[in-house]
């Protein structure tokens, strides 16, 4: 059985979406975050990080939210999520995939920390907010009046993606991108979501 260590307010919000759209069973180990907004301490027993999300599926322990997305999809798919290997498609997928992660999450992330610290990150603020705005005009570009970032129907890219446009709403980064918040909400809408949201419990942007 799979077992998702999950921390309300967090990225792992998206794992329990993804688990719902494949339709397969799994359970929640629930972790509160601290006042300190970090994960407590019992996480560092599923992953020397002490990070979440991080799933476990018999003895595998499987961690980071794009690593989890692929395994889950390739394991349990069944052909459904992702576009068939080798593909344009394909090499596009992979491409958004480590983009949500890796280029769209660190200045988001910096924002989130210069937010903490107040005056004293004044210097950043600037590149910061220029590089979000980039990341948000290249994805609105990209998906232009299409359903989804690829193809035809959802994959685990858009599962990893709509986390990046749910943390710029708040910041009214999505004010220029109608095409996006249109997008945001069309994956709210989704049942699987909606199921993910019900047994997730508590969700909020930190912001």
């Amino acid at each position: 059985m799979i077992v998702v260590h999950h921390l309300n307010n967090s990225r792992s919000q998206r794992i329990l979406w993804l688990l719902e759209e494949l339709g397969t069973p799994y359970e929640i180990a629930r972790y509160q975050r601290l006042a300190t907004r970090l994960a407590p301490p019992e996480l560092k027993a599923v992953h020397p990080l002490g990070k979440s999300p991080v799933i476990t599926d018999g003895g595998r322990t499987v961690a980071e939210s794009g690593a989890i997305t692929d395994y889950l999809i390739e394991t349990y798919g069944d052909g459904r999520f992702a576009p068939a290997r080798g593909t344009d498609d394909w090499w596009r997928y992979v491409q958004w995939l480590h983009f949500a992660e890796g280029s769209a999450m660190t200045p988001l992330l910096l924002a989130l920390y210069a937010g903490m610290l107040g005056e004293a990150a004044a210097p950043l603020r600037p590149r910061i907010t220029e590089q979000i705005a980039a990341h948000l005009a290249f994805m609105a570009g990209e998906l232009g009046d299409r359903g989804f970032f690829v193809g035809d129907d959802l994959t685990g890219a858009d599962i990893l993606l709509t986390f990046v446009v749910e943390v710029s709403r708040p910041r009214g980064g999505l004010d220029a991108h109608p095409n996006l918040a249109a997008y945001l909400d069309r994956m709210h809408a989704r049942p699987a979501y909606q199921r993910a949201l019900e047994k997730g419990g508590e969700y909020e942007i930190l912001r």
